[in-house]
């Protein structure tokens, strides 16, 4: 019995079955062999895929140690990251430090000019940046982790000789992916690209938030690869393409350097509009129409390193709270002695000894080659991003109106990383995603063992009978509808999976993982009995699922990792604290996951439902004009209240904004092939310039 697509569910609104279709698309096929997080939903554990732990070699750790020291010279004593905030910009001599000192080039292999680090040592780097200067952090990230990753994994020789030596040394790369239409929903790309009969491409559309762009020698762009059809002489999509383009090809404008931001401000993120671009068929990346697999890719690595500069920021604003509470007095004594400040403690303790134990498993699991991953790099942005602010948050307040003082700094934190649960897919698609795509083979069983057995009202009773009767006397459907029929309507279940290559003083979080991991994968089941088709869109409900899934993911690293430290022998005040941490975490987080399983069939869903409606009829009330509205939205640019620019500062760039002409961010000039010219030029952009001093860059 082959198991059926989600897209088949009974009951699917037409929106939602074509929403489903679309992701099951861009995700490709399934990888053979299931992941971690993958089979902990079937109720398994792999252990061989976390224990031991992973590390780097010695050789690596050695080269890495070195350059962290250099580096954390440079951050401490030069780095001017409060400038930086203020002024809204990154000066250019900071940025060839870091070139120069090979931060920029990590992970280019050392042919094309860079150091070849491993992900672990890479994202080391980037946990140092991001506990002085989350901007530079990001920087570093976008140039690296998607800007020129993209070239790295799926370039050919000629392509990485010709660019990767540019962007180990001397130029920033971009990634174009996200446009005014296009944020979580990566596949509903509006820029396009149009094959000639030369086989180079036309690239036509608009993208947006491309981080160093305008400072940029490459971009790596997403675009729909759409097709003559043959019949019809009409142009259809035929997948996504990931083209190399150069700020100098004729077309490209860079219209807007960057915007004013909360934080995060030294970071600049352009908007670029190709109109007619000429990309030569040497630039395509990877092959024609896979382009998305290109940019899940450089995704996954983007998640880690997002989460590398919040686990840094989070180390060092953990320990200035700690400090800050010891010495801070109020009635006659330090505020670290009252129990709801020492609770913050403990939970800051516990959640940022599970950031570094889920980051560095991700970071060895990508180091080693695993390929079943996108389950564990979205729970490790979800978690570092969430959960790393909240301990920012915790420690302002501690620190009280002290805190949100600019001089101290914690403010500057505290602003650049509420950034990341927004960014490299928001934090609510991301629980979807944990949900739908981490239980996807078991809720397709699931659903092809109900197509099989159970009555459909669509067919006459002769086609029911004779289908449930065939599957009925079926081996094969009978194994698995058995079990299932067991759990679902008797309390049945499946063994709870061993956990034996932890320590023996482990044992009894061992044990306590064990129970959790069969009860999520029982829960998940029962929640699709409960919610059948609804369960599509009731998105609450899937949000606990992958909640409990990220936590037990903290809770499996987390062991993996106190395994480590006490076969290697750890000791000391350092280690008493993260033994303290660990054990608190498994405490808290175990009542976390009951506290959602009971949820999962008692909840305020029905209530929240209405009110959330109740609350948009009435907001319907209310003049558009009165509101921002976004840019792409059906209603027009110009529906909403016009945002004020008098006293932001504007970074233009060169051309014509798009936004100013009567054209939708997807439409483009009429597209003549014959007239447009050749690419040309080396690929450099010109000489970034710094903010002047009456804000125009």
């Amino acid at each position: 019995m082959a198991n059926k697509g989600l897209s088949n569910i009974k009951g699917v609104s037409k929106q939602d079955k074509e929403m489903i279709e679309n992701i099951e698309t861009m995700m490709g096929p399934e990888p053979e062999d299931m992941g971690l997080m993958k089979n902990v939903f079937w109720g398994r554990f792999r252990e061989d895929l976390v224990f031991p732990y992973p590390r780097e070699s010695k050789e690596e750790r050695d080269t890495c140690d070195a350059l962290l020291e250099e580096l954390e010279d440079y951050l401490e004593n030069e780095h001017p990251a409060v400038e930086i905030d203020q002024e809204e910009y990154i000066p250019e001599w900071c940025i060839e430090r870091l070139f120069d000192m090979g931060v920029m080039g990590m992970i280019i292999p050392k042919e094309y000019g860079g150091l070849g680090l491993g992900v672990t040592s890479y994202n080391r780097v980037l946990e140092l940046i991001g506990k002085h200067c989350a901007s530079t952090a990001v920087m570093v990230s976008a140039h690296q982790s998607i800007g020129c990753k993209a070239l790295v994994m799926f370039g050919n020789e000629e392509q990485k000789d010709e660019y990767l030596p540019m962007v180990a040394r001397e130029k920033l790369s971009a990634f174009c992916l996200s446009e005014p239409n296009v944020g979580s929903d990566a596949a509903g790309q509006e820029s396009f690209s149009v094959k000639t009969e030369d086989g180079d491409y036309i690239l036509n559309g608009e993208k947006k938030w491309s981080t160093s762009a305008a400072l940029s020698g490459l971009f790596t762009v997403m675009c729909k690869n759409m097709v003559k059809n043959p019949d019809t002489g009409e142009l259809e999509q035929k997948g996504v393409n990931a083209l190399i383009c150069t700020p100098d090809m004729e077309g490209v404008e860079i219209f807007e350097n960057n915007r004013s931001k909360t934080g995060i401000r030294g970071t600049w993120q352009a908007r670029i509009r190709f109109n007619d671009v000429r990309v030569p068929k040497e630039n395509m990346l990877h092959k024609e129409g896979r382009g998305l697999n290109v940019a899940l890719s450089c995704l996954n690595y983007g998640r880690c390193t997002l989460s590398a500069g919040v686990t840094g920021a989070a180390k060092s604003a953990m320990d200035q709270g700690i400090k800050w509470a010891q010495t801070r007095y109020q009635f006659k004594r330090p505020i670290s002695d009252f129990e709801l400040v020492r609770q913050k403690i403990a939970r800051m303790s516990a959640l940022v000894y599970a950031m570094d134990a889920m980051l560095y498993m991700m970071t060895g699991m990508l180091d080693r080659g695993d390929k079943d991953i996108m389950v564990e790099t979205a729970i490790t942005k979800v978690f570092c991003s969430h959960y790393g602010w909240e301990v920012i948050n915790e420690v302002m307040q501690i620190m009280g109106g002290e805190g949100y003082m600019t001089e101290h700094e914690l403010e500057r934190s505290w602003r650049d990383n509420r950034i990341h649960a927004i960014v490299e897919g928001s934090n609510e698609v991301m629980q979807s995603f944990i949900f739908a795509y981490g239980g996807k083979k078991l809720a397709e069983q699931m659903v092809s063992v109900q197509d099989a057995l159970t009555w459909d009202t669509d067919e006459g009773i002769g086609d029911n009978l004779s289908r449930i009767l065939t599957a009925a006397t079926n081996p094969t459907v009978m194994s698995k509808a058995l079990p299932l029929a067991g759990q679902l309507f008797m309390g049945i279940k499946p063994q709870a999976p061993e956990v034996r290559s932890v320590h023996p003083a482990l044992r009894s979080q061992a044990q306590t993982l064990s129970t959790l991991i069969q009860k999520h994968s029982h829960y998940f089941k029962m929640a699709s009995k409960w919610e059948r088709e609804k369960i599509v869109e009731h998105q609450a409900q899937q949000a606990r699922v992958a909640d409990n899934a990220i936590y037990l993911y903290a809770m499996i690293t987390s062991l993996s990792k106190m395994d480590d430290q006490l076969r290697t022998g750890e000791y000391g005040p350092a280690f008493e604290r993260d033994r303290a941490a660990f054990e608190y975490l498994f405490d808290w987080f175990e009542n976390k996951i009951h506290e959602n399983f009971g949820q999962l069939r008692n909840n305020a869903d029905d209530s929240m439902r209405k009110a959330a409606e109740a609350a948009l009829r009435f907001n319907d009330t209310l003049p558009n004009k009165d509101f921002y509205i976004h840019e792409g939205s059906p209603l027009g640019r110009d529906a909403g209240k016009e945002t004020p620019t008098e006293h932001i500062k504007q970074f233009p760039g060169d051309g014509v904004d798009p936004r100013t002409q009567d054209r939708a961010p997807g439409e483009t000039d009429e597209l003549e092939l014959d007239d447009v010219p050749a690419a040309s030029g080396d690929g450099a952009p010109e000489e970034p310039k710094p903010a002047a001093e009456d804000g125009v860059a």
